[in-house]
């Protein structure tokens, strides 16, 4: 027994009912705060006004004061370096780790692997709680070690009151968070590149790093482009591991733009000020994305 539509509802109408819901969800989860926080960044907002529920309309006031603030434009530039350093590091630790896994047996493929899928599973706090007691001064397992092979300088060191030496360690935590899925997305793309090109590539002479360049390269530049437009988005928005690890200290070295407004947002109350610094920090990242896809559609439009 066959089933029937309504007449009244065209057969085209149906695949769009069909996901209305997850859209609209996705609309309320998503679109609805983006809007409301920039209608707040264009309010005067504080404590008094969450409680009365009332805000007067003041333009680009709130604007107008962050991006005078230099404090914000030092966070800004911070932010830029701190996406650049973790997204290099990851696509090149995770291209690595993507090669070596096509390399190995079925065996060692499949405990990679899990080992992979078990650290990306890890929940985000769990994991930087491991990290703080990874270095811990007094009972930390990495101060042990390096007393242990002869550096004596580092016991009862304390890595969380030094500025490079936090922003390091919360570098190798994002990195750490960050490589597996990478890694496993990028493995997926190169075992569907034909073995035939590598076969012909190897006769001709053609290195390894020749042939990544010349066959692999080109045809998984889409993935590529896909994933690192991906930790970019990861690493530029990154808020709760430093905000578990340091809440932007010492001395504001790791405060990174999501971190200062919610420390706008938090410490003075100003929800308007925290509202335009948030507004900022997602035109920044939407200039930095369109500008990498023009790049990569250049790119490979010259091919």
């Amino acid at each position: 027994m066959s089933l029937t539509l309504p007449r009244a509802l065209p057969r085209t109408f149906w695949p769009y009912l069909l996901i209305a819901p997850a859209v609209a969800g996705a609309a309320y989860l998503l679109v609805y705060p983006l809007v409301r926080n920039v209608v707040i960044s264009f309010q005067r907002y504080g404590m008094g006004e969450l409680i009365r529920g009332e805000a007067q309309f003041v333009g680009f006031e709130n604007y107008r004061k962050i991006l005078g603030d230099e404090e914000f434009w030092t966070v800004v530039w911070r932010t830029l370096w701190w996406t650049a350093l973790n997204t290099a590091l990851i696509m090149v630790i995770a291209t690595l780790v993507a090669l070596m896994i096509q390399r190995l047996r079925k065996v060692m493929r499949i405990l990679v692997m899990s080992g992979l899928v078990l650290a990306w599973a890890s929940p985000v706090i769990a994991t930087t709680t491991v990290f703080q007691w990874l270095f811990a001064s007094r009972y930390g397992v990495v101060n042990w070690v390096l007393v242990h092979l002869g550096f004596s300088s580092y016991e009862n060191y304390s890595w969380f009151a030094n500025g490079p030496a936090t922003f390091a360690i919360l570098v190798v935590l994002i990195v750490w968070q960050s490589v597996p899925f990478a890694a496993i997305t990028l493995h997926s793309a190169l075992i569907t590149v034909p073995s035939e090109l590598y076969e012909s590539a190897r006769l001709d002479g053609a290195s390894g790093s020749r042939m990544f360049r010349s066959i692999t390269l080109p045809i998984l530049r889409p993935i590529f482009g896909l994933v690192l437009s991906l930790e970019i988005i990861w690493t530029f928005t990154c808020f709760a591991q430093i905000w578990a690890i340091s809440k932007g200290g010492p001395d504001g070295s790791t405060t990174t733009l999501p971190v200062y407004a919610y420390q706008i947002a938090q410490s003075l109350h100003r929800y308007d000020l925290a509202g335009a610094a948030s507004t900022v920090t997602v035109l920044i990242l939407v200039v930095m994305l369109i500008a990498y896809a023009r790049q990569m559609f250049k790119e490979e439009a010259d091919l």
